[in-house]
């Protein structure tokens, strides 16, 4: 076969490999921790290519997936619902889980452990199903559901990731989805050039949480250096299906990924770590703090099921 699946232990972590024979191309998911995207390799020139900045170490996965978020899922909401407070239908809810800031951040699955549940390989690709239930973990989200997520690696380093959720409560629940991966393309992410297709960016106000208000934004609609660039901004994607709505390029080595979300993520988060090393671009069906300003918010009903579903490339 063309494509193959391997299990792995590095460091304390189990991980599944889905790879590419012929090419070389690898792509590593963590299940133990929120179903994670571990690295995504590609053959270079000068050897193997990971562009995922991820944890090295079980004890650092542990020690660091609750305050960096590395790859996490973010479900059932992504970024931050302020003060960890809101109300549906008329019954005030508040998170027992709280990050430093006071508000919960980044849902409840991120430091999960997830079952695998189906592998397969042939000529032509590579998946692995992945499957969390989750049953009113939270006190703040009184809930059952299912969060099936679905890696499928085909040709030409293109990495597709489908989340399915299944809402098993017997009332009508809120919930959004995305991705927090870091990307990491060699050096500083000063000399990199990034653009994204979006003509307007959330306005936030000094705790991270949007106004209501959407500002016009042009900046990055064709390649342009970060530069000093600092971001921890929500944008609203012109998303064109079978055109990435994001790329980013390391001009120095040529490698560039490209972002395809389709129209169940019109957000894209951004955010520049101080060490500047790698860049987070998350894709979100919703904006931050969608359970209280329903921005992109999805009401689920009994039994019905809704997926989310983006791809990376690597050329």
């Amino acid at each position: 076969m063309s494509y193959s699946i391997h299990h792995v232990q590095e460091n304390g972590l189990n991980l599944v490999t889905l790879k590419d024979d012929k090419t070389g191309t690898a792509v590593s998911i963590l299940p133990q921790y929120g179903a994670l995207l571990h690295s995504f390799s590609v053959e270079t020139e000068t050897g193997s290519f990971n562009i995922i900045d991820n944890y090295n170490s079980s004890a650092q996965a542990k020690n660091e997936i609750s305050k960096t978020f590395k790859s996490a899922k973010l479900s059932p909401f992504p970024c931050r619902i302020l003060e960890g407070k809101y109300s549906y239908h008329g019954r005030a809810a508040e998170f027992s889980r709280k990050f430093t800031d006071g508000s919960t951040i980044h849902g409840l699955l991120y430091d999960k452990a997830f079952s695998v549940i189906q592998e397969f390989a042939d000529e032509s690709m590579a998946s692995i199903s992945l499957l969390y239930h989750y049953k009113n973990d939270d006190e703040g989200y009184p809930y059952k559901y299912k969060c099936h997520v679905r890696y499928s690696l085909h040709k030409d380093n293109f990495l597709q990731i489908q989340t399915t959720v299944t809402n098993e409560s017997q009332d009508t629940i809120p919930i959004a989805d995305g991705w927090h991966p870091y990307f990491q393309l060699g050096g500083s992410i000063n000399s990199w050039q990034l653009l994204f297709k979006s003509d307007s960016i959330l306005e936030f106000n000094d705790k991270l949480i949007p106004t209501g208000r959407l500002l016009k934004y042009d900046h990055f609609k064709d390649f342009q250096e970060i530069g000093s660039s600092e971001f921890d901004n929500c944008f609203v994607l012109n998303l064109d299906n079978g055109h990435a709505a994001c790329e980013l390029l390391n001009p120095g080595n040529k490698i560039k990924i490209s972002f395809f979300p389709d129209n169940t993520y019109p957000y894209l988060q951004i955010f520049t770590p101080s060490h500047r090393k790698s860049i987070a671009i998350e894709n979100l069906s919703a904006a931050p703090d969608c359970f209280n300003n329903n921005m992109g918010l999805t009401l689920l009903h009994p039994g019905h099921t809704k997926i989310f579903t983006v791809g990376y490339q690597v050329s």
